[in-house]
């Protein structure tokens, strides 16, 4: 028997540490909306069956986090909103009328992130550090929120290079997409967005001196209750802006439940309470 009250989920491997449950029972509490909102942890293997299986039990939204966001996009191949296509990636997945549709709310989260802290993207020179799934999901918002160019680098250059080759159709007149190794860093960005996983690794990305122009921001998609490794080392290196990324968490979970929902949450209060909770753990 299936509840009445309408069924979502986290779904990944591994998930428990995931904080969705608690962002969503917030914007829940803030909307007045009735869900209830789980962590579901899939097999490696049985993405698929764990997806179909959560909606026969009257499940209506899936939140998509590694390692299953390119098999989500499979999943829902028929059904992609523009984001996920140019992003061949989805972290959000919707059911309607029994069909599954796929949504990538990654980078919109970020850039709304981003014009929160008063960094304005429009006409900035951003480099990227890494090509993977987190990668994926930010060029395209980032493009269209009028990067005059956006440099990808990675430790295996060729996947850098894959990357920025899927975006190249979606870069307007202008706009500048390159790729190269981690030693084609250069210097003098306005922005330099950390999507690689060396903050969970401990140890921050090599980049070399004067990386950094006046001014610029540094972003890391990670986050914790101390500065990570990256911002750490941005600060050292002369980033006016050091931000973490708790803000696009919270972002691109409330771009998810708008889609769900039709209501956009307001962000501002659910990141501040959820900030205090980590530093106090931390």
């Amino acid at each position: 028997m299936t509840s009445s009250i309408p069924r979502y989920a986290v779904i990944g491997n591994p998930v428990k540490h995931s904080r969705s449950p608690w962002i969503h029972a917030r914007f829940a509490e803030q909307t007045g909306i009735a869900l209830e909102y789980t962590r579901l942890e899939a097999p490696l293997d049985g993405f698929a069956q764990s997806v179909e299986h959560f909606i026969a039990q009257g499940g209506r939204g899936l939140n998509v986090t590694v390692p299953f966001k390119e098999q989500a996009y499979a999943l829902a191949q028929d059904r992609l909103s523009a984001r996920a296509r140019q992003a061949q990636a989805v972290n959000t997945l919707i059911v309607r009328d029994d069909e599954i549709h796929g949504c990538n709310t990654d980078g919109v989260g970020l850039v709304a992130d981003i014009a929160q802290s008063g960094f304005g993207l429009a006409g900035k020179r951003l480099l990227i550090i890494g090509a993977g799934g987190a990668a994926k999901g930010i060029i395209g918002p980032l493009l269209l929120a009028g990067c005059q160019a956006i440099h990808i680098i990675n430790r295996t250059q060729s996947r850098a290079e894959t990357l920025c080759a899927q975006f190249t159709d979606t870069a307007a007149p202008g706009q500048q997409l390159s790729a190269g190794g981690m030693s084609d860093a250069g210097t003098g960005w306005d922005a330099v967005i950390n999507a690689s996983a060396s903050s969970l690794q401990g140890v921050p990305p090599e980049l070399p001196a004067g990386c950094y122009a006046p001014g610029a921001l540094a972003y890391d998609l990670m986050y914790s209750a101390q500065a990570t490794p990256f911002l750490e080392q941005a600060a050292r290196q002369g980033a006016a802006h050091c931000v973490d990324g708790l803000g696009m968490l919270v972002g691109q979970a409330a771009e998810s439940f708008l889609l769900w929902h039709g209501v956009r949450p307001d962000v501002a209060p659910v990141l501040a309470e959820l900030r205090q909770a980590i530093r106090q753990q931390g």
